[in-house]
Order: structure tokens, then sequence, then C-alpha cells
């Protein structure tokens, strides 16, 4: 019998499509996408998801994300990715605590609840240093702090936004290449890398900020570390984030638990769809 996977979106992207287009290719599974938007979820009873073997988990909002894939769990479904996995990767103060933990190498990062704090912080980590919200994707509202005066008036301007801007992650400039390397971690491999080169006056890497995708041999050290990185978060299907700093050498900055590769598949030629839906189906049978 084919393995019955339901997959969550929120939004169909082109990782939506390629993901269907694959699943449409096999007899082993069949993929039923859900939109979150359009259902409800009765929290006493999910009879009506019971045919499922395995949720592949796709929202493009952490939020939705998080908490259907929380009901899903509690009623005994798996997802991929977990609930564990989903909370740690989609807060940075969360990962970043993981990553320490696990002894993977990180940016110095310091956390502060007050604008006179965090000034005082900055003097530790020294400028310029960054400013990041604990939430968030994209590099939205990841500022580069250059001086003391700049500090105050960027922390200043986020105490009159949601409390959540007003947790002040605070970490070093990284001395690296204008470009970061992102590493694509599915179950215990790790398939393909990228590097994600920023251009012209753009110091962030996103490629949503225009940021050019150029394929990356995926080395030992890469391997290693990625790996060790998804283990800290939780594993499964995930993105890391890994910066070249020109004296403490590779460190990892985030891991991403809704990953997108609309970039990495053209350019590299590694089917990452494919490659989802049998880690999903691994899940499944386990």
């Amino acid at each position: 019998m084919p393995i019955e996977l339901a997959m969550l979106y929120s939004r169909v992207r082109w990782e939506e499509k390629a993901i269907i287009r694959e699943a449409e290719k096999r007899s082993d599974l069949k993929l039923k996408p859900i939109n979150v938007l359009k259902i409800f979820f009765e929290l006493d009873s999910l009879k009506n998801l019971d045919s499922f073997d395995v949720f592949l988990q796709r929202c493009v909002s952490y939020f939705q994300g998080l908490h259907s894939t929380a009901i899903l769990e509690e009623h005994g479904f798996k997802v991929v990715n977990s609930l564990e996995t989903t909370l740690v990767c989609g807060n940075k103060l969360f990962t970043t605590l993981r990553l320490l933990k696990h002894r993977v190498p990180t940016p110095k990062t310091i956390v502060a609840f007050d604008v006179s704090t965090a000034l005082e912080a900055l003097k530790v980590l020294s400028y310029p240093s960054i400013v990041k919200p604990v939430y968030g994707s994209w590099g939205r509202l990841v500022a580069p702090l250059k001086d003391p005066q700049s500090a105050k008036a960027i922390l200043e301007s986020r105490t009159v936004m949601h409390p959540l801007y007003q947790i002040f992650y605070l970490q070093e400039y990284v001395k690296r290449p204008p470009r970061d390397i992102r590493s694509f971690v599915v179950g215990d491999s790790v398939p393909v890398a990228i590097y994600r080169v920023s251009s012209g006056d753009e110091w962030r890497t996103n490629t949503s900020l225009g940021g050019k995708a150029v394929q990356c041999e995926v080395t030992p050290e890469i391997e290693e570390l990625s790996l060790k990185a998804a283990e800290a978060v939780g594993g499964g299907v995930l993105g890391v984030d890994i910066m070249e700093d020109e004296e403490k050498g590779l460190l990892v900055h985030e891991v991403n638990h809704v990953v997108e590769f609309r970039n990495t598949v053209p350019l590299t030629g590694v089917n990452l769809p494919k490659l989802i839906l049998d880690y999903a189906i691994e899940v499944a049978k386990k």
C-alpha cells in the first residue's frame, strides 16, 4: 500500500509545486496538499485526518506551522519537521542556545531586554555589531549597528514595535567574504550546498534581497558541521546557514526548518523534492 502523505501549506510556491510534481511520478506514496487556511482543527478529535501516515509541514507562516504541527503531534501524528525542530528553528535565540549546548561554533551573541542595557552589551561585543529579531526570515529587520549613536536610534525605534522586537538579540559582526553557505540536511545526509553571494551594496546574502546562488562543494567540514547543527535543533529537513569567519573558521548562524530550494535545484541538479519525499516515507515507516 502506498504511504498517505499530507502536505500542509499556506501558499503554493515553487517548492510546493516541485514536491507535488515529484509525488505524481511515484507509486509508493499518495500526496494530498492541504491549505491550512481552508480547514479547521477540532481539538478533541482529528478523525478527518486519520487516513494519513505522515504530514509534511510547508506553511510559510511560522506560527501557523508551529500551531498546526502541535495539534497534529498531540494527536499522535508524525510531522516533518517535528514540533521540537520547528519551535527551536523558528526562534533565533532558541537556536543559538541549542547550538551552544551542542558545541556547534556560532557567532558571539548577547540578549538584552532594555535599550540602555543593550547599549551596555554592545560595548562588550564592540562595533560594528548586528541586531536581529528573534522571529523572522528573509533578512527582515536585521540591521548593522555601526556606532553608539546609530545603535541607540535603531534600538529605540523598536520599542514602539511588537514586544517580540523588544527582545534585543545582538550578535558580533563576522568578518567574512561577501557570501554565506546554505547547506541542506535531509535526515542524516547533506546532499548539496550553495553559496549565497550578496549583491551590490547589500551586505545581507538572502536571495530574496538579490543574493546570487553559486554552487558550493559539500566538504567534509561542511558536512560534519551541518549534521551537528541539525542534530542540535532536533533533525529533519533543514537549511543550515554558515559563515566563513576570517579567524574562527566556519560558524553556524541560523537553521531553517521550512527550507526554500527554488534556486538550488536548477543550479545543482540535486533533486531535493525527491529526497524530501524519501525522508517523509522513512519517518512514516518508523
